[in-house]
């Protein structure tokens, strides 16, 4: 066995080792865990991207850890959807990662920096675990590594909030975790089986079993846990306002997405489209379930008044768009939702990490301080622009690209009220965003945060550090390229659409 055979292992191995060489090298260097980071996501990245051509050019992968033919065996499975989402997962983790280095110096305590950075791995380890894998029980196991990192990271937050944030999180996230685990256990029960492959060929026979119908039942509610879907996303806010800003970042650009992974993975591989729609009504529950998800998100934004909690009450809504692209399950609406979880990690990306220069700049958490903002860091806020352009759904941004196909697979359904909620939420967006944008440029003063101006004032310049503002710039100049050159992530996401929707 040669190293190229054996890539799709290690896409987990890295992140996991490195995890474990942080503590080590930390010992030496607190500076260590940053570097130690930046590599392994950005090798991550690269395996990802290599996975993804593979698939492309040759067809999907198969690995089996151990050389077990499954279903004995684990199996790293890699298609369409999950070369696609890796590389999402990726490039975040890798962006995110070179934006990290001054913000967690600032934000969290020096003797945490490398647990921080260590545990970080552990999250980036477990979604990388979660996509990859071909067996549901393997996938529970890293649904526990990721979900078991990100309550930590939560509770790294310097203010006592994060702390009560970490714990409910926990509190519903191990309430999810238990639920999917439940599920797990009812299809093995019938089953035998643990391989999604083998799943999928063995529950068409058993789908009016009760058995089957509450695992699929237990599998909802426990990943519509951990998608944060409304109404079961009130752990959400919080934990995104007081956690540091990196960890804000990568979780609003990735967790989530992950949630809506296992979610479309659950219903279209392991189960199948008649089931959905035949068996039990459930696209039907989930597109009314989505569309109330994407109104009350952006009502309930429009009346924040701090940055990170409007960001994160918006990001419930953006959740309703990919789920309502499932939930139409058309091969229309599908890509407009799967090309969704692509352009929402790059426009909720490139909010959070401003939300994060802001922060470590001036101490500024709460929109009303946003006075006159676009004079003093008018790079940082020129990024925010564009994320909030792409919010609203602006044209030649990558939101655009996400509703056009949205609204094109409702018509096609036949479900043409749908395009309202997208148009009516669209407005909302707009509104809150607006706001916020007429405050940065239009307004004279900057309100005094914790630390005021002082640190621009000490520092001598009005942006953060160069290796902050170029990753957020990164975000911020994606969402204008994949928003003009749409094409290339859009005929990637149609090719999964279409696998999922059983075209092959």
């Amino acid at each position: 066995m040669n190293l190229v055979s054996n890539i799709p292992v290690l896409v987990i191995i890295i992140p996991l080792f490195s995890a474990i060489l942080i503590p080590v090298f930390g010992r030496i260097s607190r500076s260590f865990g940053w570097y130690i980071s930046l590599f392994a996501t950005f090798f991550s990245f690269i395996i990802s991207i290599s996975l993804l051509n593979t698939v492309l050019t040759t067809g999907k992968i198969s690995y089996r850890l151990g050389g077990w033919e499954p279903p004995w065996g684990i199996e790293y499975l890699v298609d369409y959807l999950n070369g696609y989402v890796l590389v999402v997962v990726g490039l975040i983790a890798f962006i995110v990662t070179v934006f990290a280095k001054k913000s967690v110096e600032k934000e969290i305590d020096a003797d945490k920096i490398t647990p921080f950075y260590s545990v970080y791995m552990l999250f980036i380890t477990g979604l990388m675990g979660i996509i990859i894998t071909g067996d549901i029980f393997n996938l529970y196991v890293f649904i526990e590594i990721a979900s078991l990192s990100s309550y930590a990271l939560v509770a790294m937050g310097r203010k006592r909030a994060a702390l009560m944030a970490s714990y409910n999180y926990l509190i519903l996230g191990t309430i999810a975790a238990t639920f999917i685990l439940l599920g797990i256990g009812y299809l093995y029960m019938v089953t035998g089986t643990l391989n999604m492959a083998d799943l999928s060929r063995r529950l068409p026979a058993l789908y009016n079993s009760k058995v089957v119908l509450t695992a699929f039942a237990f599998f909802t509610v426990g990943i519509s846990l951990k998608l944060a879907l409304f109404p079961l996303h009130i752990w959400m806010p919080n934990a995104y306002t007081f956690s540091p800003s990196v960890v804000s970042a990568i979780m609003a650009s990735t967790a989530t997405k992950y949630g809506a992974y296992i979610l479309i993975r659950i219903m279209f591989s392991v189960f199948t489209l008649d089931f959905d729609i035949r068996v039990i009504p459930f696209n039907e529950i989930l597109v009314f379930l989505s569309s109330v998800a994407i109104i009350a998100g952006s009502v309930i934004a429009l009346a924040q008044t701090n940055l990170r909690r409007m960001l994160a009450y918006s990001s419930v809504g953006q959740i309703g768009y990919i789920v309502l692209g499932a939930a139409i399950a058309n091969q229309l609406a599908m890509t407009g939702g799967l090309i969704h979880i692509l352009n929402h990690a790059l426009m909720k990306g490139t909010l959070f990490l401003v939300a994060g220069s802001i922060l470590y700049m001036t101490g500024i958490e709460e929109i009303s301080d946003l006075n006159g903002m676009g004079r003093k860091m008018p790079l940082t806020m020129a990024a925010f622009t564009i994320g909030a352009l792409s919010m609203i759904g602006f044209p030649l941004t990558v939101g655009f690209v996400s509703k056009w196909y949205l609204a094109l697979g409702a018509l096609d359904a036949g479900m043409w009220p749908l395009v309202l909620v997208i148009i009516i939420s669209s407005l909302l967006t707009a509104v809150y965003f607006g706001r916020i944008i007429e405050r940065i440029y239009f307004r004279d003063s900057i309100g005094a945060g914790e630390d005021s101006n002082q640190i621009i004032g000490q520092s001598g310049q009005s942006e953060a550090p160069m290796s902050m503002v170029l990753p957020t710039l990164i975000l911020a100049g994606l969402c204008i390229v994949f928003g003009i050159a749409a094409f290339f992530p859009v005929s990637i996401a149609a090719k999964a659409a279409n696998m999922l929707l059983g075209g092959g």
